[in-house]
C-alpha cells in the first residue's frame, strides 16, 4: 500500500542489517565507519590560492600604478659617471623637450625627473638654447645646476663687427669640417637661407650674407650642417631687423631702403671705438652722404671700406694708395655708400644708425684706440691729427 513517508536512507538500512559482531569488531579495532570524502576542501584550497594570487597581482599592478601616477620619477644619483656628452638644445625648447634631449643622450634617467628638478630650481626656467657639455647618468637636479652655469655652455659666440669671412672659419672649426666648406655653401645657397626680399639682388655685392650673421650665441657642434647654422644666424638677424623697424624707418633717414640702413650700421660698427659714439658715427655718415655738403661733397672716405674689400685691418693707409684703387667698396674712389654691409653690426650700432645725433659732425679720430673725438670742420680735424701724430712720435 502506498505511503507518504519518504524512503529510508540506504545507510540506515545497512546499519540495521549489520549484526552485533560486526559492530563489536569495529569497536575493538578503534575504528569508525568511513564516511564519503567531500570535494569541498579541494575547491576551497584552489579558491584561496586563486584569490590570494589575484590579490597579489592586483597589489603589484596597483603599486605600479601608484608609482607611475604619484611616486617619484626614475632618477639617477650623483653628478654623472664621467662620460661626457654634447647635447644641443633647440631654440624655444621648454622643460619637456629639454628633458627628452637629455634622456636621449643618456644624461638623465627620465623626462619627468628633469622637469620636476627644473621646476624646483628657482632659476630653472633660465636654461637657454645652445650646446651643452654634460655627463651621462646625472641626477636631474645636478643636470639642471650644470646647465645653469657657464661651465657647461659651449656655444659659438659671435662678437659684434665680425666679417662673414671670419665667421665662416669659426663655423668650419666648430663643426669639424674642411676649411672653406661654410664659405662655399654660403656662396652657393645664400638664397635658400631665409634672407628677406629686400636683401636680395643688389649689384656688386661681395657677399650677399654680409650683415646677416647676427652677433649672438649659437648652438653649433660637430655633426651639424653648416647650412643649418647659417640659417639660424640669418633668421635671428632678420627677426632683429624686423623688430627694430629697418624697413619702416629707412626712408625717413633719407635712404633708399633697409639695405642701405644696414650698411650705415655696419660702417658705424666698423669705425666706432665705443658703444657711446655709434650715434655720432652714424651722423657723420649721413652728413657726408649729402651731395651738397661743404666738407666732403658726398664722399664717405672711410678706411674700413677699403680694408673690407682687401680683407685686412690696417690703420696706416696712404691717401695716394686709397684714391687710386678702383673698386665699388672703396669710398675714397667712389662717392656714396658701398654696395652693401662691410660687417655684422650689433644692436647698439643698429640703434645708432636708426637714431643718429644732429650736432653737425663730419669728422672723427681715435687718439687712444678706445674712444673717438668728433669735429665739425676740417680745420678742427687737422688739429686733432697733429696731436695724434705728435703723441706717436713721443712714444
Amino acid at each position: 500500500m502506498p505511503t507518504n513517508e519518504p524512503p529510508e536512507d540506504e545507510d540506515d538500512e545497512e546499519d540495521e542489517d549489520e549484526d552485533e559482531d560486526s559492530r563489536a569488531g569495529r569497536k575493538a579495532r578503534g575504528g569508525k565507519k568511513p564516511k564519503k570524502k567531500s570535494r569541498n576542501g579541494c575547491a576551497c584550497l584552489v579558491l584561496v590560492l586563486v584569490f590570494g594570487g589575484g590579490l597579489a597581482g592586483v597589489g603589484y599592478f596597483g603599486w605600479q600604478y601608484y608609482q607611475d601616477r604619484f611616486g617619484p620619477a626614475p632618477d639617477y644619483a650623483g653628478e654623472g659617471d664621467g662620460t661626457e656628452v654634447t647635447v644641443v638644445i633647440p631654440k624655444g625648447a621648454g622643460g619637456y623637450v629639454i628633458g627628452q634631449k637629455l634622456k636621449e643622450a643618456g644624461v638623465v634617467e627620465s623626462v619627468d625627473a628633469f622637469v620636476s628638478a627644473q621646476q624646483s630650481n628657482p632659476d630653472g626656467k633660465k636654461i637657454q638654447d645652445g650646446v651643452y657639455t654634460l655627463q651621462k647618468h646625472m641626477s636631474a637636479a645636478s643636470a639642471v645646476e650644470l646647465m645653469l652655469s657657464n661651465k657647461s655652455r659651449s656655444n659659438l659666440v659671435l662678437a659684434e663687427g665680425l666679417r662673414n669671412a671670419q665667421i665662416y672659419k669659426l663655423i668650419d672649426t666648430r663643426l669639424g669640417v674642411a676649411d672653406g666648406t661654410t664659405a662655399k655653401i654660403a656662396k652657393q645657397d645664400y638664397k635658400k637661407l631665409g634672407l628677406p626680399s629686400w636683401a636680395l639682388n643688389h649689384p656688386n655685392v661681395k657677399d650677399p650674407l654680409e650683415g646677416f650673421l647676427y652677433p649672438s650665441s649659437y648652438a653649433a657642434a660637430k655633426g651639424q650642417k653648416p647650412e643649418a647654422v647659417l640659417k639660424d644666424m640669418v633668421t635671428r638677424a632678420s627677426d632683429k631687423y624686423a623688430a627694430l623697424g629697418l624697413v619702416k624707418k629707412a626712408k625717413s633717414l633719407g635712404l633708399d631702403g633697409p639695405w642701405q640702413l644696414l650698411t650705415v650700421a655696419s660702417l658705424a660698427q666698423a669705425e666706432g671705438t665705443s658703444h657711446d659714439d655709434f650715434r655720432k658715427m652714424a651722423e657723420v655718415v649721413y652728413n657726408r652722404l649729402k651731395p651738397g655738403n661743404p666738407e666732403t661733397y658726398g664722399s664717405l672716405e672711410f678706411d674700413s671700406t677699403y680694408n673690407y674689400i682687401k680683407n685686412q685691418t690696417k690703420i696706416d693707409l696712404s691717401i695716394a694708395e686709397l684714391r687710386k684703387y678702383n673698386n665699388p667698396y672703396n669710398t675714397y674712389y667712389v662717392k656714396g655708400l658701398p654696395p652693401g654691409p662691410i660687417d655684422n653690426p650689433g644692436e647698439l650700432a643698429l640703434k645708432g644708425a636708426l637714431d643718429p645725433t644732429h650736432d653737425g659732425w663730419y669728422y672723427f679720430i681715435s687718439l687712444d684706440g678706445k674712444t673717438s673725438k668728433f669735429t665739425k670742420t676740417l680745420a678742427e680735424h687737422n688739429r686733432l691729427v697733429e696731436e695724434f701724430n705728435a703723441s706717436r712720435n713721443k712714444n
